[in-house]
């Protein structure tokens, strides 16, 4: 199965309880992968599912949502921390209506990417797909609340953007295409311009708080570690080295956007340090598991790898860092987000 994108959220050394708040954000508007995918692929026809045992086994009522966890993902804390609902729904989903979004959506799709050859990959929604849909939605929600208080809520909503890991784990690094036409440097600007270009559009839609994600230590997901076989099963290096590089030029373009744009605040969501924090000294997170993952054996598997029943499938996922072979587990995702609303999102709080 082609890998599909951990996650990107800005966290910080220690950790701290969330905290319930209210304010001035009135809903959460998400973009993205299966990072912050809560179920739009089921609805769509891919094979990058997770909405299946054992995924989910420790979501309320032991619920197979499409989140790539086995709970609650990132978004959903954030949400409940500004006082919103504790879940954000997908927007597909269709036991949903414009009264359950009108305080949280998520467009994400797992398996895509900034470029459109790698939603291609796995036929899942693509960047320019989420920013219809969210057009669609803009257009419910004025029905719903009002052309004046809909642009109000659109204004004043956090948009989070995380995505970026699978175009090079799964398209540039897979595939010859990409590769063969941009020297891995000229691609991050490639990915960059398409994200400023992303920004730009959901400013010209009325959104003026927004997150942009930057990448992970992807070469230390538990899949990249299972085939570094001439690394001994450490972290693929030069994997890491492309998202530090990566993520350099993304905070550069949020400097300039925030120049270039009138009355917005974007933010830069850097993960990489803080995360590999956490894979260093996972004791100090109340983890004992990184190199391998919760769900079967924890080498390689995920999607419809990680099958309910496995004999390997671990009892505790607290343990662990990892739930499947590229995707964190709720605890892990709890602690970034509860980080993640104490530093970077701290500014959008009253």
């Amino acid at each position: 199965m082609s890998s599909l994108c951990v996650f990107a959220f800005t966290v910080i050394l220690i950790l701290l309880p969330a905290a319930r708040v209210s304010g001035k954000v009135p809903a959460i508007i998400v973009f993205g992968d299966s990072s912050v995918d809560a179920g739009n692929n089921n609805y769509i026809p891919t094979i990058a599912r997770s909405n299946f045992e054992p995924y989910g086994r420790d979501f309320e009522g032991g619920k197979p949502t499409g989140r790539f966890c086995n709970g609650r993902i990132a978004t959903d804390y954030i949400s409940q921390a500004f006082g919103l609902k504790s879940t954000v729904p997908a927007y597909l989903d269709p036991s949903y209506n414009i009264s359950d979004f009108a305080t949280g959506v998520t467009f994400a799709s797992a398996a895509t990417g900034y470029d459109n050859a790698t939603s291609d990959v796995l036929s899942v929604l693509p960047l320019w797909k989420q920013l219809e849909y969210y057009k669609e939605y803009q257009r419910k929600l004025s029905s719903y609340q009002g052309t004046s208080k809909a642009k109000d809520t659109i204004s004043n909503s956090l948009h989070i953007i995380s995505i970026g890991t699978n175009d090079f784990v799964e398209n540039y690094y897979a595939f010859p295409s990409r590769s063969s036409q941009y020297p891995i440097g000229l691609y991050e600007d490639f990915l960059a311009g398409i994200a400023r270009d992303f920004v730009k559009k959901l400013y010209g839609l009325g959104a003026r708080k927004i997150s942009l994600g930057g990448l992970p230590p992807m070469g230390c997901m538990p899949l990249e570690r299972t085939t570094n076989f001439a690394g001994a099963g450490e972290c693929v290096g030069r994997y890491n080295e492309v998202a530090v590089e990566f993520n350099g030029k993304l905070e550069k373009l949020v400097g300039r956007l925030n120049k270039e744009l009138d009355d917005v605040k974007v933010v830069f969501s850097n993960p990489y340090d803080n995360f590999m924090r956490i894979i260093k000294n996972p004791t100090s997170y109340g983890f004992e598991v990184v190199a391998s993952a919760c769900c079967a054996t924890g080498m390689f598997e995920m999607g419809y790898a990680c099958q309910r029943g496995n004999p390997f499938t671990c009892s505790n996922a607290d343990r662990y860092v990892f739930w499947d072979s590229f995707h964190p587990t709720q605890k892990t995702h709890k602690i970034l987000a509860d980080l993640a609303v104490k530093s970077v999102f701290s500014q959008f709080l009253p």
